[in-house]
């Protein structure tokens, strides 16, 4: 194991000393967060379909003594794209190099991750769709034949040289999957989609963690945190982290559910995971555009936030609470919005392309 891959794994008691990043790690993540992930497949909490497949072909590799397949993960961040890599990682036993699609912004920047990879190891690059295509292209003969082919020279003179490589895996993620060219998503032997996870399986989730923390959690309040976190297991430990912080200053260091609620409402969560920036998305589309439709840019404008804000961080989530539609004319609150906020509904008719909302959300 590298020295390198003992600091993205988290896996090492040594002195903290023996631990520094070297330069070309890309990111290094934070020892708290590590000791919350699972280090074992056996370990993953949710995604069963997606973690049954990955013990079939990890199994696959383990006898045939050939490295894993190429995989691609997709899906909205926080649901465990980078912890399936570190998982796939402890249980093949193998390094482990993390970088990340704007990070390779040239030919040259990739090299030293090719030619430096050992057998079977796997080299995980985050946000992958955003790689330039004239690296995509330079990385098809690596994930094909594990071979970099190199031009010198320029002119008549020019040659190709090929510089043949280890067998290593490389595990991308992405959130934009649409994003991908054709040709590098079919290089990726498996493509495996993580989808939202169940309350059930989050409240799971916080109680692991919480002992992790040295903490005790309720069952009423692991479960009322996990309503509350989107179905997202990073927002569900970023609120854990937050409400043991809280009894740790306020109570006993006990998180139980009046400690939990209480921590909550500091921060403005209210009991559908929605923060302040959501509800002024809405009482803005609500009370200013009398909800819509109307423009992102529209909507970013009177809110003074970015249209990116927008369109990234508070709508993917109400789109998915049904609280707002998107038309051809722009973004619509549903009636639902409207119940949500405490408010009237619109005493107009719905617009034949919203269909009849009342018979649809009742």
């Amino acid at each position: 194991m590298s020295v390198r891959e003992t600091v993205i794994a988290g896996g090492s008691n040594d002195d903290p000393r023996d631990r520094q990043p070297r330069a070309n790690d890309v990111r290094n993540p934070d020892t708290l967060d590590e000791k919350l992930r699972p280090q074992k497949l056996s370990e993953v909490v949710g995604q069963r379909a997606t973690a049954e497949r990955l013990a079939i072909a990890l199994a696959a590799s383990k006898k045939r003594g050939e490295p894993m397949p190429h995989i691609l993960f997709d899906g909205p961040p926080g649901l465990g794209k980078t912890t399936f890599a570190t998982v796939l990682h402890n249980e093949l036993g193998v390094d482990l190099n993390m970088t990340s699609g704007p990070a390779l912004d040239k030919k040259m920047n990739v090299m030293p991750y090719l030619t430096n990879a050992s057998e079977g190891s796997i080299l995980f690059i985050d946000e992958i769709h955003r790689l330039p295509s004239t690296v995509e292209e330079f990385i098809y003969p690596v994930m094909e034949d594990f071979r970099v082919d190199v031009v010198l020279g320029e002119g008549m003179s020019a040659r190709t040289v090929n510089i043949p490589l280890k067998k290593f895996t490389i595990i991308g993620a992405t959130t934009r999957s649409g994003m991908l060219s054709g040709p590098l998503r079919d290089r990726f032997h498996m493509h495996e989609h993580l989808e939202f996870y169940e309350v059930a399986d989050l409240a799971k989730i916080i109680a692991v963690n919480a002992a992790k923390l040295r903490t005790t959690i309720t069952e009423e309040a692991a479960w009322e945190l996990a309503r509350r976190s989107r179905g997202t297991p990073r927002l569900a430990n970023a609120r854990l982290r937050w409400v043991r912080d809280f009894a740790t200053a306020r109570a006993d260091g006990q998180i139980n559910l009046n400690i939990a609620n209480d921590a909550l409402a500091m921060q403005d969560i209210d009991v559908d995971g929605m923060d302040r920036q959501d509800r002024r998305y809405l009482e803005t589309l609500i009370n200013v555009f009398r909800g819509g439709p109307t423009g992102s840019e529209a909507l970013a404008a009177t809110m003074s936030i970015d249209v990116d804000t927008i369109k990234d961080e508070v709508e993917p989530y109400l789109l998915r609470k049904q609280l707002v539609v998107l038309t051809p004319r722009g973004r619509k609150a549903t009636y639902l919005a409207y119940r949500h906020l405490g408010l009237a509904e619109p005493q107009t008719e719905p617009d034949l392309e919203l269909f009849d909302q009342r018979r649809l959300f009742d």
